[in-house]
C-alpha cells in the first residue's frame, strides 16, 4: 500500500450535488472547485458536478479556469478572484466570466459586479450602472456560518443596491447560507465546502444529507512499547505514565497532517486511537489500547473519522484541513465512481 493514499469518491460528489439541487429548488447551483476542488482534484470533480446538475463552475484564478476549460469546453467558468489585464485577454479568448471588484469594467468579456456589503475585502463600495457586458451581480457573506443577523444585514444592503437591476442574475449564497437561509438563495448559489460532504458549520454533514467524498489511509509502520518515563517524538511531548503501546504511522505534516492535530483520533485496525506526541514531517505516533501488527490499516479520514473533528482539535476549520492535504506524487490518489 502507498504510505499515504487518498481516495476521492465521485459517487459522493454526485450525491452531494443532487442533495444541494434538491435544497435549492429553482436556484442554480454553481460548484466552487477552486484550490483543486478543496484538495479533492478539480479535474475529477468538475465534470461530475456538471453532469450531476451544477450549472457553472467557480474558481479563484484565470489559470485555474484555463485548466478546466480543456476538461469542460462548454461549461460556464466563473473566476471569483481579481484579475490582471493579461488575465482579461486570456479570459476573453477562453470564454470565461470574470468578477469585477474595482476599477474599470473590461469590454468583450462577461463580468459579474461584486459589491462589498460587509466582507471588507474585494468589492465595489458602490454599484455602477451595469453595462452590456455585465451578466451578474454578487456579494460575499462574511459570517453566514456564525452570524445570521449580520448576514441578513448584508443581504438587505445588497438587495437595496441591486433593486433596479433585478433583470440580472444575482448570487450571494455560499454553502452555509444556501443550506440554512432560504432568503439568500436568489438566482444562484455558489457552493463549495458542502459539495465535498463537509459541514460548513463544522458539525455532522449527514444532517444536511451530505456524504464526505475524501478518504485518507495509511498503515502501521512500527509497533513498540514505551516503559514508564519513556517518550516518543520531538520535544518528548508525550511521556508514558504507564507501560504504553504505540504505533508509528508514516504520515506527517508534509502530507497535510498538521502539527496541531495532536490529540485527534484515527482508526487503527478498525479501532479509534489517539495521536500522541509531536507530529513529525513524515510520521505520527498513535497510542494503542493493545498491540497491532505492522501493516495494520490506518484510516485518517473516512469511516466516521471526519475533517470536522480534526479541525476542532486543531482549532481551525475543515476547509483548511482538506485544502492543506498533499495529494501530489509520490503520495497516491485514486478516484472511485462510488465508494
Amino acid at each position: 500500500m502507498t504510505r499515504s493514499l487518498f481516495t476521492v469518491d465521485l459517487g459522493a460528489i454526485r450525491h452531494n450535488v443532487g442533495s444541494l439541487r434538491a435544497t435549492l429548488g429553482s436556484t442554480e447551483l454553481w460548484a466552487v472547485v477552486k484550490a483543486d476542488a478543496y484538495g479533492h482534484g478539480a479535474a475529477d470533480v468538475a465534470p461530475v458536478a456538471l453532469d450531476a446538475g451544477a450549472e457553472a463552475l467557480c474558481v479563484a484564478t484565470v489559470p485555474e479556469a484555463l485548466s478546466l476549460r480543456r476538461i469542460a469546453p462548454g461549461a460556464r467558468l466563473i473566476v471569483l478572484g481579481p484579475t490582471s489585464p493579461e488575465d482579461v485577454s486570456a479570459a476573453r479568448d477562453a470564454g470565461l466570466e470574470l468578477v469585477v471588484t474595482a476599477g474599470e469594467i473590461p469590454a468583450g468579456v462577461g463580468v459579474h459586479l461584486k459589491l462589498d456589503t460587509g466582507m471588507g475585502r474585494w468589492g465595489l463600495a458602490e454599484l455602477p450602472a451595469p453595462g452590456r457586458d455585465v451578466i451578474g451581480l454578487m456579494t460575499h457573506f462574511a459570517s453566514a456560518d456564525s452570524d445570521p443577523s449580520f448576514t441578513a444585514t448584508q443581504l438587505e444592503r445588497f438587495l437595496q443596491a441591486t433593486s433596479g437591476y433585478a433583470h440580472l442574475p444575482r448570487h450571494v449564497a455560499n454553502s452555509a447560507a444556501a443550506l440554512t437561509l432560504p432568503e439568500t438563495r436568489l438566482d444562484a448559489a455558489r457552493c463549495g465546502i458542502a459539495l465535498y460532504g463537509i459541514d460548513p458549520f463544522g458539525d455532522d454533514p449527514g444532517r444536511f444529507g451530505l456524504r464526505p467524498a475524501l478518504r485518507w489511509e495509511s498503515e502501521v509502520a512500527l509497533v513498540k512499547v514505551l516503559e514508564p518515563g519513556e517518550g516518543t517524538g520531538y520535544g518528548r511531548r508525550f511521556v508514558a505514565a504507564a507501560r504504553t503501546w504505540i504505533a508509528v504511522v508514516p504520515v506527517g505534516y508534509a502530507d497535510g497532517f498538521r502539527r496541531d492535530m495532536t490529540g485527534t483520533e484515527v482508526l487503527v485496525d478498525g479501532r479509534r486511537e489517539r495521536i500522541v506526541g509531536a507530529v513529525s514531517m513524515d510520521a505520527v505516533a498513535v497510542e494503542l489500547e493493545s498491540p497491532v501488527a505492522v501493516g495494520a490499516p490506518v484510516t485518517v479520514l473516512g469511516a466516521g473519522i471526519t475533517a470536522e473533528a480534526h479541525a476542532r482539535v486543531a482549532g481551525t476549520i475543515a476547509y483548511e484541513i482538506v485544502c492543506g492535504l498533499n495529494t501530489r506524487e509520490p503520495r497516491g490518489t485514486r478516484v472511485v465512481v462510488d465508494g
